[in-house]
Formats: C-alpha cells, sequence, structure tokens
C-alpha cells in the first residue's frame, strides 16, 4: 500500500485506513511509539497492560472453547 502525507495545518499527516486500525486494535486515542532508521518509518500501538491482558485471556478463552471448530 502507498500513502501520500496530507497537509494538516502547518504539518502533515498519514491517514491510516479503518481496516488496518483494526487489524492493529488501534483506535483515534491510541498512543504509537515512532522509531526511524533514517529510511523507514515504523509505529507501532503502545498497549495498554491490563486491556493486553483481558484480550489474551479473551482470546485464549475462544481458542479454548472453538478451536476444534476453527481448525476446520
Amino acid at each position: 500500500m502507498t500513502k501520500t502525507l496530507t497537509r494538516h495545518g502547518n504539518s502533515y499527516a498519514l491517514v491510516i485506513d479503518r481496516p488496518i486500525l483494526d487489524l492493529l486494535r488501534a483506535t483515534p486515542e491510541t498512543p504509537f511509539d515512532i522509531v526511524t532508521d533514517g529510511n523507514s518509518l515504523v509505529l507501532t500501538p503502545v498497549r495498554d497492560q491490563e486491556e493486553e491482558r483481558r484480550f489474551q485471556d479473551a482470546l485464549q478463552m475462544v481458542h479454548t472453547r472453538f478451536g476444534r471448530a476453527m481448525k476446520k
């Protein structure tokens, strides 16, 4: 996917499409760590530890209850 920067006041913004945000489990309020090596830009959502634990617990419960059905 190729994106271009959009003017936003005196700055520029990169618009992230909803399907990408959904894959990242990110909302407009989600903070991101931004890292660059001079050539690339990497955005990583910062997870709330409690929220992440609840998500992993729910994922494990679904896998335990419906794992066999999901493999089909």
